[in-house]
């Protein structure tokens, strides 16, 4: 899909977060858990999108999805505030249930979102899944997507230390279907390069935006384009796992 393409399709938007609250009993139901990498934007003036607001573009009407990821989340704050408790008296049997968090786990310096890898991380990722299962959905972990973080010598640094190999883990360990977000948008950025990966991500000039008066380069957020690119790599690991959902994928 082309970059112009794309922003056009962005229109439509603003209207799918009040249409996906309202389950169908005849159609599948998706719900989305994460962080602000995935989550709904809605001030859509500012150019940051997660790319759980456009996923929905793959799939046929058969498919609704319902986006609870939230910004600045981890799976620590997720569950404290209730947020988790929420979507479990949503689920019923046959929901997916997509789970992908770890930005905000790394804050070692907040206490209130801070998980160590091998420790609470792990063990809140195997409290999504197995409360998941429990009310008969379907769980399915992935890692975190990949920063735009280039050293001077043009090579993508890795900014998520072990977290990705411990939701890999989990997955191995609970036999849940795993997509490897992180290594994808890895090689997405690479493809790019260092000069047209910064389309993938976050960009406002100085003086557009009250907010942001100097503008701002923002390498873990994504534009309309990196987060549309995106959604279509969660649909690629959605097709390579073989799950149901995959014959509803346009």
């Amino acid at each position: 899909m082309k970059e112009t393409e794309i922003v056009a399709s962005d229109q439509n938007l603003f209207s799918q977060k009040e249409k996906n609250m309202d389950q169908a009993n005849d159609k599948i139901n998706i719900f989305l858990i994460g962080d602000s990498t995935m989550s709904q934007k809605d001030d859509l003036n500012i150019p940051e999108r997660g790319w759980g607001m456009v996923i929905y573009q793959y799939f046929d009407n058969n498919i609704q999805f319902h986006n609870f990821a939230a910004n600045g989340r981890s799976t620590k704050s997720f569950i404290d505030e209730g947020r988790w408790k929420k979507v479990l008296n949503l689920l019923k049997s046959g929901d997916y249930v997509f789970i992908q968090f770890g930005h905000n786990d790394e804050k070692m310096y907040d206490p209130l979102r801070y998980t160590h890898p091998d420790k609470e991380y792990r063990e809140n990722l195997k409290l999504f899944v197995t409360s998941s299962r429990k009310c008969g959905a379907n769980p399915v972990l992935m890692s975190s997507i990949c920063r735009r973080n280039f050293d001077e010598q043009g090579n993508l640094l890795n900014t998520h230390g072990t977290y990705p190999e411990a939701v890999r883990k989990t997955a191995e360990e609970l036999s849940v279907p795993f997509i490897d977000m992180e290594l994808k948008t890895r090689k997405l950025i690479l493809d790019h390069g260092v000069e047209d990966s910064n389309k993938l991500f976050v960009r406002i000039e100085p003086g557009l935006f009250e907010s942001f008066p100097e503008g701002l380069i923002d390498n873990s957020h994504l534009s309309i384009y990196g987060a549309t690119l995106i959604a279509g790599l969660a649909v690629e690991g959605i097709k390579d796992l073989g799950l149901a959902i995959s014959r509803n994928i346009k």
